[in-house]
């Protein structure tokens, strides 16, 4: 039994699943390096698609208004969602908990066009002109489940004798949390920040509904700009984009491992 359950992960199958995945991946990176104007078409190595980028004005606006969102966003997502998970984690049962549960954890299965169309609405009935702060709040609402789900799993293995130990020494809660608490869940707050950063950075679906003049983001504008052809700026921005994203999500793995240690060691 135990053989024939390792035959099926044989390397052939590995490898043909991580071509699969990554190998579209790959090869745009490649085609961001090509000297052809023509993307299908290898023209020898060059760096002038990437030269050129500086000099593309309606890219790198869109690539700069969305860091500004994704930087924003993620970071009020963090302050918020730290704060669901404390009081999903630490409060017990309280009234209006289930509802806040609720409204939390929905957005992890909500498809995100029902999210970008319900945000929608809500913004055209309060009247609010959708730009740069209706995206800004549309993102945080999307990832903030994110960071509660992330600080919460880290909550939920926190030795809490280490606050009662420093509030009997004569801390105060409020720096009792600021010392103990924050310190020990801090990977678990990076991990969820990363990840928010993440997701706010690539979104397309959110951002087209909440968006509007003079807040295009870098999906979108390369979305609208596909549609008409591929050009090789549009593969070395993509390729920049993989690469920002990869980072993150590398971090966030790290994070994420040290917050298992942490979590093991107060244990």
């Amino acid at each position: 039994m135990t053989a024939g359950r390792m035959q099926r992960f044989d390397p052939v199958r590995i490898a043909v699943v991580l071509a699969f995945l990554y190998l579209p991946i790959l090869l745009l990176v490649v085609y961001s390096f090509n000297a052809s104007k023509l993307v299908t078409v290898w023209g020898g190595f060059s760096t002038r698609w990437y030269r050129d980028l500086w000099s593309n004005a309606p890219l790198m606006d869109a690539a700069l208004v969305s860091l500004r969102i994704a930087v924003l966003s993620a970071s009020i997502a963090t302050v918020l969602g730290t704060l669901v998970a404390l009081a999903l984690a630490r409060h017990g049962r309280f009234s209006g908990r289930t509802g806040l549960a609720g409204m939390v954890y929905a957005t992890l299965v909500m498809p995100e066009i029902i999210t970008g169309v319900s945000l929608l609405l809500f913004f055209v009935a309060v009247g609010m002109d959708r730009g740069f702060w209706t995206v800004t709040i549309a993102h945080t609402t999307f990832t903030l489940c994110f960071v509660a789900v992330i600080v919460q799993s880290r909550l939920a293995g926190f030795d809490r004798s280490l606050e009662e130990a420093a509030m009997d020494l004569g801390a105060t809660p409020l720096a009792t949390f600021f010392l103990v608490t924050l310190p020990i869940i801090a990977p678990a707050v990076a991990s969820g920040w990363i990840l928010a950063f993440t997701l706010s950075l690539d979104d397309l679906v959110i951002a087209s509904f909440t968006s509007g003049p003079g807040a295009s983001t870098l999906p979108m504008r390369i979305y609208s700009q596909v549609r008409l052809g591929v050009t090789p700026e549009i593969n070395a921005i993509s390729s920049i984009l993989v690469g920002v994203v990869t980072l993150a999500v590398l971090i966030a793995s790290l994070a994420f491992k040290t917050n298992l240690l942490t979590g093991e060691r107060t244990r």
